[in-house]
């Protein structure tokens, strides 16, 4: 059992997080595509997942096995991140930090030798880290974070709502079945015995899609604490089946592959500065932006200057484009004689 102990100052700094965390989400994702849990409503995304990925995601499966410990570094403190922003706080792990970690995983399972270059930080292990977190999102989740996005949002409103008519002793306890609030303590049901004193830091709530099962925190103590809860869903896989690539297909041919992979990408993932989507794409920065300019003057995005980085955004003429090309009717099947 996990046993979270409140004062008074810490119910006081209680916050639930306005959007899905990316790396929690790729976190919790890699436990569920190694297990055969919860079958009715990841069972379709775990086979497509499966037939995607390429072997970059083996090292990600080796940090975080389906049971027992993760490493706490693969989901870094942060308030709001951004993809990218999290994977460049990430690879930015300070060096005691990640021999701490492996060192507490090779406890459990036996490691590769690769494990020792991740342990020292070395910068050619820590891109390659980098690289295969990115290469995970873009195939593994980004094809359906409207879905996950859109269900942590409602999630949270709900949550809010419940705040502001029965307080916290409402909200904990309808947080999840595995979760009961006897206070000061919040008691989930837990794989192991935890006890997390806050001592007046207060606690993160972070909703998400792919948690499952129970609610999960960190076992360093020292972090800054969270709790992340399964999401309220419909449990079933229709938001697994993806229709975008058929649109995608229409505004390839009426936007090019790039700028139309371009436009979907920020539909997906919000506010990318344009050296995250060149990242993302595997593209120059100057194509990146060439691209982005050709979008924005035709009206499909936005941009804002902040602190000498550009940030794009979907404009509305962006998203009624995006919709109307995943409205677009289907060939029937051919139907055997």
């Amino acid at each position: 059992m996990l046993r979270i102990h409140f004062t008074p100052a810490d119910l006081a700094r209680v916050r639930i997080n306005d959007s899905a965390d990316p790396l929690w989400e790729i976190l919790l994702s890699l436990h569920l595509l190694q297990a055969a849990t919860g079958s009715q409503t990841f069972g379709h995304w775990r086979k497509t997942a499966r037939a995607e990925l390429d072997a970059s995601a083996g090292l990600l499966t080796m940090l975080a096995p389906p049971h027992g410990y993760s490493a706490d570094f693969l989901t870094p403190p942060s308030d709001g991140q951004t993809l990218l922003g999290g994977i460049e706080r990430l690879c930015g792990t300070a060096k005691p930090v990640l021999h701490r970690d492996l060192s507490r995983l090779a406890v459990e399972r036996r490691l590769p030798s690769w494990a020792g270059e991740l342990a020292r930080g070395e910068a050619t292990m820590m891109h390659r880290l980098g690289a295969a977190l990115r290469q995970y999102h873009q195939v593994a989740l980004a094809p359906y974070w409207p879905a996950v996005t859109a269900t942590v949002r409602l999630d949270r409103q709900s949550r809010g709502e419940t705040l502001l008519g029965g307080g916290l002793d409402a909200l904990f306890s309808t947080l999840h079945s595995s979760v009961r609030w006897r206070a000061p303590v919040l008691e989930v049901d837990y794989p192991v015995e935890q006890d997390l004193h806050l001592g007046g830091r207060g606690l993160r709530l972070i909703p998400s899609f792919f948690c499952w099962g129970h609610a999960i925190t960190l076992e360093d103590p020292e972090q800054p604490p969270v709790l992340v809860y399964p999401v309220t869903r419909v449990d079933n896989w229709a938001w697994s089946l993806r229709d975008r690539p058929a649109g995608s297909a229409s505004l390839g041919t009426l936007l090019g592959r790039t700028r139309a992979q371009l436009l979907d990408t920020i539909a997906t993932t919000p506010s990318l500065t344009t050296t995250e989507l060149a990242k993302l794409l595997h593209i120059s920065l100057a194509g990146a932006s060439q691209h982005a300019s050709v979008l924005r003057n035709a009206g499909l995005i936005t941009t804002e200057r902040r602190a000498g980085a550009a940030y794009h955004r979907l404009s509305a003429g962006g998203s009624a484009l995006l919709d109307t090309s995943l409205a677009q009717p289907r060939l029937a099947p051919r139907q055997p004689r």
